[in-house]
């Protein structure tokens, strides 16, 4: 079994084309979070390493400053801003490894501030404070240049500006901007702005020359100050308006309003390169670009982003600015909701002087332009916090475990550079991300169950009946949606001496060979059962769209043919992983070295090919490494988190240390698959004969059970009956004794079992058993056919008693050699236990089971556990009664799981099989099945 599986493990699946170095890359994760731990945890508690809803970042001289406020109704907010000094060195050295440090969940949760500015200390606020030098009242915005401060204090309609970078809490501010003191707070009527006046400023930058410039978002209006040496300094210039005492916008929503190169409607934010100027026009759905520094009042932009043109200002204006996706019944153009040339509600825009970011808030994203855009309308490169450019995931009701994911943003408020990675204030996340692009490329969904990477829909075609002459056959296959002319059909005319096998055989050419194959499904013959499988070319839920019809010409036609369903199905997304699972990276130029294949009954290293693997920054323990494929184990410590951001460090032949570009790991509490041979689809299952002894089950259930009645299990005649006793030694809340539990009665009867029965021994199926397993105590053929039966009745014998007993077999069974392969030559019998082994099937009980899941050290706890999430199996479509699901000693990762095969199943060497918990289905894999009864059975799909 070992052997088997380390070979299954090391066996390669795909290759993708390497991409740009040193570059963002669509949908990558971020590196690092400051303000939760983990990137998940959205946790409102704020305290010095917590934040709220967090709206402003900016970053300087190795010192990060983040607005823990915000105005969009993210809570909690915490009017204050937070002043982080001596991150560690490894923020801004990609390259670096993340340090271990204890148990540390997540060491690339980052982040203790030093100071805080606007409250006393780093506890949530009680209550808001009057207006004065050192208190703040929703602050949205910070700008820090090396040496100077400024905050835009929102809802106190002011600019605090600090000359030098605070080094206390509740600092005051040295200056103030939009009022004529510290403790004024009222903005100007609307439209009607002053020159010394702000309303609701969103935005504040300060160049290299230490001059401000302010977003002044409630008047519709960028100002420049110059330097700021007074209280209530005025402007010297304003962009948006004539000057700083005119107002010429029409209100937000009317009909008048002015859409031009040299207005705005509500600017969020301001800032520079040094070069060019950048505001984020927000109400107009635009970025306003001056390819220099404006010199002269209502000086026009020179470009725009997101609009085709300067008069624009649609959200997602993606009749003018995408391709067309299709045309409607009268053959109008369909445009998509957003394209990658569309923003909707900008609230920041960033230059490192080579590339533009775009905080796109509407679209819940940053765009990326590699280059500064030249002309209006123009494509971003790469996006962040979407997988592509016309899904808005983090808004899809469908997929909430989306919205914290660490790739995804839910309103992107701000964002700063510091040579290295980008900041990303996450506001409703309440978090700031750290994107960093990596030396190569890793696919997106490149992290997957070990077991099986690819988990493929199927589906069966049947023919049964008789076959008539001249009757023209159809199968039609295409995807849900499609229109019958997009679908492919292939059709076979019966003839004289066509026999279902030339019918079966035929098809299977045409759609695997027709016009270069059907794009959607491959097809396998089962010519013993007159059956072709059907396996979607797609892997995952892709796949269980591929639909399947079948018509006969002749409607008096003998032949039926039946589908397994009207859709392919069983497609499963190998790409959500649990924890302790052996997970998959599949990429290309993953390494540069290939290692042996580690063995799972040993401890494993955490570098391997001279190769490391990091969830969240904890190192992963590893079993293979190769330029195309990586087998690591995901820590323990991810349970309890919906993603995980995956990243490799390797050290090149040449001496070079490169670093993947991080990618989101789904994670889940359990996503079962089978460990099969890699060889097909489906492919043959590792697969073992359980016992040297014939076995059979009894089911025992119940809830409340009686007091005196009997649960009895007679084998070959003798009794062997069990009373159900009070249980004094566990009352109930109000102290009364309560009864046994079914797995008492198990226990119980096992033991009568053992003690009294000449022919067979007994034993519970796990840890919190509700069935007795039966045994001969004889190997082999001489244990064989033994009857058994189960019955239960109350104490005075009647048919009324709370205890239900089950005999899943009539007789013992299937003797075989224990551990050896369940083959063609050597196939499993209706009623035997087979064993097959699993990973990624989540946590398990008991408590010291659990506490005995050490990362990367073979399991030592106890033998009997048992997997916390319910297991489920079918097996040639009967249900397979799950005997067994627990966590193998001695091994790392792995789960052995016992099968008892329904007894009516037909002759088979393709029997289907799967097992699944909650929602989870594992990959399909098959294992050949014999009915030593006269006829073999019939098959069932």
């Amino acid at each position: 079994m070992k052997r088997i599986l380390l070979l299954c493990l090391a066996t390669g699946i795909v290759s993708v084309p390497v991409v740009a170095e040193q570059e963002f890359v669509t949908g990558q994760a971020a590196r690092l979070v400051v303000g939760q731990k983990p990137f998940t945890e959205q946790s409102p508690e704020s305290s010095d390493t917590v934040l709220g809803g967090v709206a402003g970042v900016a970053f300087a001289n190795g010192t990060l400053i983040v607005a823990d406020s915000n105005g969009v109704g993210a809570s909690p907010v915490n009017h204050r801003i937070m002043i982080y000094r001596d991150l560690p060195p490894f923020v801004r050295d990609i390259h670096a490894e993340f340090p271990q440090e204890g148990e540390q969940r997540c060491p690339a949760c980052i982040g203790k501030a030093a100071s805080v500015l606007g409250q006393p200390g780093f506890e949530p606020p009680k209550e808001i404070r009057p207006a004065a030098q050192n208190t703040l009242r929703r602050p949205s915005s910070v700008a820090y240049n090396g040496r100077m401060l400024a905050v835009a204090d929102t809802d106190n309609n002011r600019v605090l500006v600090w000359t030098t970078l605070p080094l206390t809490n509740e600092a005051p501010a040295n200056f103030v901007v939009g009022q004529p003191d510290f403790t004024s707070f009222r903005p100007n009527q609307p439209r009607a702005p002053r020159p010394e006046t702000l309303r609701t400023p969103h935005g504040v930058w300060l160049d290299s020359n230490d001059g401000l410039w302010v977003a002044d978002t409630g008047n519709d209006r960028v100002l420049y100050y110059g330097r700021i040496t007074s209280n209530g300094q005025t402007p010297v210039l304003t962009l948006g308006q004539a000057d700083a005492g005119a107002y010429d916008q029409a209100p937000y929503f009317s009909e008048d309003v002015k859409i031009r190169a040299d207005t705005m409607l509500t600017p969020m934010s301001v800032t520079s390169d040094g070069t060019r100027l950048f505001v984020s026009d927000l109400a107009l759905n635009r970025v306003l670009i001056w390819n220099s520094i404006p010199t002269r009042n209502r000086q026009p932009a020179d470009v725009v982003v997101g609009q085709p043109d300067m008069t624009s200002g649609f959200s997602n204006n993606s009749t003018k600015l995408c391709d067309a996706v299709g045309q409607d019944e009268d053959g109008k153009d369909i445009f998509p909701v957003r394209c990658a040339a569309t923003v909707s509600l900008p609230r920041f825009a960033l230059s490192d002087g080579r590339r533009l970011f775009v905080a796109d808030s509407g679209n819940d994203r940053v765009l990326v332009f590699n280059e500064i855009p030249r002309t209006d309308g123009a494509r971003p490169d790469a996006i962040l916090g979407q997988q592509g450019e016309f899904i808005n995931a983090s808004s899809d009701s469908a997929a909430p475990e989306r919205v914290s994911a660490t790739d995804s943003f839910k309103t992107p408020h701000s964002l700063a550079w510091d040579g290295t990675n980008l900041y990303v204030a996450d506001t409703f996340n309440r978090r700031v991300l750290l994107y960093s692009p990596g030396d190569f490329f890793i696919p997106l969904s490149a992290v997957r169950n070990a077991a099986s990477p690819l988990v493929f829909a199927q589906g069966f075609i049947t023919f049964t009946g008789e076959l008539v002459d001249d009757d023209e056959i159809t199968i039609t296959i295409g995807r849900q949606g499609d229109d019958d002319d997009a679908k492919r059909k292939y059709k076979v005319k019966v003839e004289e001496e066509t026999t279902f096998e030339n019918l079966i055989t035929r098809f299977v050419e045409l759609i695997n060979t027709q016009d270069g194959g059907d794009p959607l499904v491959n097809a396998i013959p089962n010519i013993r059962f007159n059956t072709i499988l059907l396996s979607a070319r797609d892997a995952g839920p892709l796949g269980n769209e591929v639909t399947v019809e079948r018509s006969n010409s002749n409607d008096t036609s003998l032949t039926l043919i039946t589908l397994s369903g009207a859709t392919l199905t069983g497609g499963q997304d190998a790409a959500q992983v649990a924890p302790y699972a052996l997970v998959a990276i599949l990429g290309d130029d993953l390494a540069d070295f290939t290692s042996e294949v580690r063995d799972l009954s040993e401890s494993l290293p955490y570098s391997l090919a001279n190769t490391q693997v990091y969830f969240d920054g904890k190192l992963a323990p590893l079993v293979f490494v190769s330029p195309d494929k990586i087998v690591a184990q995901m820590p323990v410590e991810m349970a309890g988190s919906n993603s995980a951001s995956g990243i490799i460090r390797t050290i090149r032949a040449d001496g070079r240390v490169t670093v993947s570009t991080p990618v989101a790991v789904r994670l889940i509490a359990q996503n079962p698959n089978v460990f099969d041979t890699l060889e097909s689809v489906p492919a043959p299952g590792i697969a073992f004969h359980f016992s040297s002894h014939a076995t059979g089950s009894v089911q025992v259930d119940g809830i409340n059970l009686r007091k005196g009645d009997k649960a009895t299990i007679s084998i070959n005649g003798r009794d062997h009956t069990y009373v159900i006793r009070e249980r004094p030694d566990r009352p109930d809340e109000d102290g009364d004794p309560t009864t046994d539990t079914t797995a008492d009665v198990v226990q119980a009867l096992v033991d009568i079992i053992n003690a009294n029965d000449p022919e067979v021994e007994a034993f519970p199926a796990g840890i919190f058993a509700t069935r007795v397993r039966l045994r001969a105590r004889l190997p082999g053929p001489l244990g064989e056919g033994i009857p058994f039966t189960a019955k239960a009745v109350d104490e005075g014998d009647f048919d009324n008693a709370t205890v239900i007993m089950t005999a899943l077999n009539t007789q013992l069974c299937c003797a075989n050699q224990a551990g050896s392969p369940v083959t063609e030559d050597n196939p499993a019998k209706p009623g035997e236990t087979i064993v097959i082994f699993a990973t990624g099937m989540g946590l398990i009980q008991p408590e010291d089971g659990r506490n005995a899941m050490f990362n990367g050290i073979p399991y030592d706890g106890p033998e009997y556990n048992e997997v916390v999430e319910f297991v489920s199996a079918l097996a040639g479509g009967k249900t397979a009664n799950v005997q067994f699901a627990a966590l193998k000693r001695g091994t790392i990762g792995i789960y052995e799981v016992h099968l008892e095969l329904n007894p009516d199943l037909p002759t088979n060497p393709r029997t289907n099989c799967t097992i699944a918990q909650s929602f989870q289905v594992s990959n399909i894999f098959f294992i050949p099945v014999v009915n030593p009864e006269p006829g073999g059975g019939q098959p069932l799909f």
